[in-house]
């Protein structure tokens, strides 16, 4: 293939465009719907094709305005950063295939429809950007692209639950991008560069203990992004209330930069880092503080995002190896996860539209009820448990394997705690099984009548359960002061709370799932099956681009030319 260096910043030109043309056709939702189905289906194919121009011709490359180093921005699409931008495009096509099944936002009596595709354009052109920015700067720009355009996401239909959500996630943003230009000062103050070429380059002979520095404030600001323990408290709380559509592509992309960031830093500007121990020890905590919350969980959506969080420690896990079975194993699970994460989002949203809830305590036999719900759910969850012979399976071993053949104690440890992780993920996911789709609606109704009033003191129940700290535990699960009030408003015949028994008993769910929203969850389950059968290819590809990031040659030489 020859040079596609000129289509290099497209995913991010037409978004934009489209984002703009969009605002104009505010008045007229097909013509929205047509511009931004268009824009992400020429995205999809673009990304395609820089992947396949990469990896038969290394890492492609476009100064923007013709300014070259070291004034211009550079766009560089090399393995990595096509890898990640071609499963993100498929991702967001279909969540926004999803997104109009639903009704534009989910929530279209009380959202101003106009504003939903642009503002989803502009966050597709952000999460681009920051896969392609040659230099810290754009990554910047990037970041607070996206960041705005899930300011207003966050919040469609101005419900209460979300404006708090949204409050939280704006406060954390705007103090973590505050530290990234703090950090962007430092390091141009130390280098005169914030080119990540140029940079690799340069700090090579900066003092040691200045470099440290530095990498610690990007560390820190990428850590905020991703998710990563002790600096996630802000995502469990955010993401849930925001419309289905809107937690999946959250869910499964925005965390993803910040560990690609965290990636392409620490391989490129920091190769012989000092912070490897610190990032094993932030990937074990992230993963078993992340999957204990997810455990404890009684609302669908809560569990995972728990499981969300848990699940970065893997990919920091790789990261922190600093190998190349590692780096591949890493690669190889964001881009796993990211379809994973998302599709269990949306069907959680499916589950909503057919339940009324995703709370534990108002669920009950929804395999009988919607045998495809129950399908759709129980494939993506045992992916994400790492059952065999799915990629997330796959992916798990290949990060266990670097684990084992690195040897130190401590990344031993983290093979244990690897291990644990997924049994506990797949603990949570059989919990929600037996509750919200095996047992029946009766069941779950009567559980919710026997929840005894909280006194102090432990309690044993006639119904198995037990009554400690405020908390109610059955089923695996402890049920606090709010789940308890929620069961109560669902039993009192005078409100209007009603949980899935009744809705059942007084028609008032709908009999179908709406095909335009099963369809584009159903492809996203197939697209993650599809990196199970091309588990090996990709796996193979993943290899490379580790050996490229490790070696770094191919990224300077193809920015810098001779200068490197």
């Amino acid at each position: 293939m020859n040079d596609l260096s000129w289509m290099v910043p497209l995913p991010v030109v037409l978004p934009l465009l489209g984002a703009g043309l969009t605002l104009t056709f505010s008045h007229r939702p097909r013509a929205q719907q047509i511009v931004t189905i268009t824009v992400l289906s020429m995205v999809v194919a673009i990304a395609a094709a820089l992947l396949v121009a990469a990896d038969q011709n290394g890492p492609q490359v476009l100064w923007l305005g013709g300014w070259e180093s070291p004034l211009g921005i550079a766009l560089v699409a090399d393995r990595l950063a096509t890898l990640m931008l071609l499963v993100s495009a498929v991702v967001t096509l279909l969540v926004l295939l999803y997104s109009l099944g639903q009704g534009m936002t989910g929530d279209e009596s009380e959202t101003p429809v106009s504003v939903y595709h642009p503002t989803f354009l502009v966050l597709v052109a952000g999460v681009a950007n920051a896969f392609l920015a040659g230099d810290l700067f754009n990554l910047f720009v990037a970041f607070e692209m996206l960041l705005f355009a899930s300011y207003v996401l966050l919040t469609l239909g101005g419900t209460g639950a979300r404006i708090r959500a949204g409050t939280i996630y704006v406060v954390v943003n705007i103090l973590s991008s505050s530290l990234f230009l703090i950090s962007l000062a430092a390091v141009y103050a130390a280098t005169g560069s914030l080119n990540l070429a140029q940079l690799a380059v340069r700090l090579e002979s900066t003092p040691s203990d200045v470099a440290l520095i530095l990498q610690l404030l990007l560390l820190t600001t990428f850590a905020i992004k991703a998710a990563v323990f002790p600096l996630s408290f802000w995502l469990p709380d955010s993401y849930p209330t925001a419309p289905a559509p809107v937690t999946a592509v959250f869910a499964g992309l925005l965390t993803k930069v910040g560990v690609y960031a965290i990636l392409r830093v620490q391989t490129l500007l920091f190769p012989d880092s000092a912070l490897s121990d610190l990032l094993l020890w932030a990937a074990l905590l992230t993963m078993v503080v992340g999957i204990l919350g997810a455990v404890a969980q009684s609302d669908i959506k809560r569990m995972l995002s728990f499981t969300l969080v848990s699940h970065i420690g893997y990919m920091i896990f790789g990261i922190g190896l600093a190998s190349k079975a590692g780096i591949s194993g890493a690669i190889f699970y964001v881009a796993h996860h990211i379809t994973i994460q998302t599709a269990l989002f949306l069907v959680v949203g499916l589950i909503e539209r057919r339940a009324g809830s995703t709370h534990l305590l108002r669920l009950g036999g929804l395999v009988r009820i919607s045998p495809l719900l129950a399908l759709l759910f129980f494939v993506p969850a045992m992916n994400l448990a790492g059952i065999p012979p799915m990629s997330g399976f796959i992916g798990k071993v290949g990060l266990l394997q670097a684990g084992l053949a690195d040897g130190g104690w401590l990344a031993i440890v983290l093979v244990i705690g690897g291990v644990l992780t997924s049994l506990l993920t797949l603990y949570a996911i059989a919990k929600t099984w037996a509750l919200a789709f095996w047992r029946t609606p009766e069941q779950a109704h009567e559980m919710a009548r026997a929840l005894p009033e909280m006194e102090g003191g432990p309690e044993h129940t006639d119904q198995g359960m037990v009554v400690h700290r405020d908390h109610v535990h059955v089923a695996g699960t402890a049920f606090g002061r709010v789940d308890l009030e929620n069961a109560r408003r669902v039993v009192d015949d005078e409100s209007p709370d009603r949980d899935l028994y009744q809705l059942l008993r007084d028609g008032a769910l709908p009999s179908r799932l709406p095909g335009s929203m099963v369809g584009p969850t159903a492809v996203l389950i197939g697209f993650s099956l599809l990196l199970t059968l091309v588990a090996g290819p990709l796996f193979a590809f993943t290899d490379r681009a580790a050996e490229d990031l490790m070696e770094r040659t191919p990224y300077l030489s193809s920015v810098l030319g001779d200068d490197s």
